[in-house]
């Protein structure tokens, strides 16, 4: 796996969580800066997620099961999404509580994915 979108990806996501969280602090809901926010975190989960694809295609295999690899990969991928599209439905402060948990729950998946791999 590459090391380097693994730590941009995740510090990307902690950035995002960090400033959703700061929104939530201030009693707002997510608005369209946060919901692009989201899908720049999402693009680099997505090139994440080709990349895994593409490396267990050419026969490299993670330290601890490639199922294992393979369910966190999505887990990563879908991770920021779904908090956005909760964060949608709670037009209050609560919505940008729900999406800064997505950018920590895509952070800690990132280490995870990075053990996972044999890093």
């Amino acid at each position: 796996m590459l090391d380097a979108l693994t730590l941009v990806t995740g510090v990307a996501a902690l950035l995002l969580a960090a400033w959703c969280g700061w929104a939530a602090y201030r009693d707002q809901p997510t608005k369209d800066w946060h919901f692009i926010g989201m899908g720049v975190v999402s693009l680099l989960a997505l090139v994440q997620l080709i990349v895994g694809i593409v490396q267990l295609a050419r026969g490299e295999k993670p330290e601890q099961g490639t199922t294992i690899f393979v369910a966190y990969l999505l887990g990563a991928f879908a991770c920021v999404p779904a908090a956005g599209l909760m964060s949608l439905t709670e037009r209050s402060k609560w919505g940008s509580v729900t999406a800064a948990a997505g950018g920590v729950v895509l952070a800690v998946l990132e280490v995870r994915l990075y053990d996972i791999w044999g890093g």
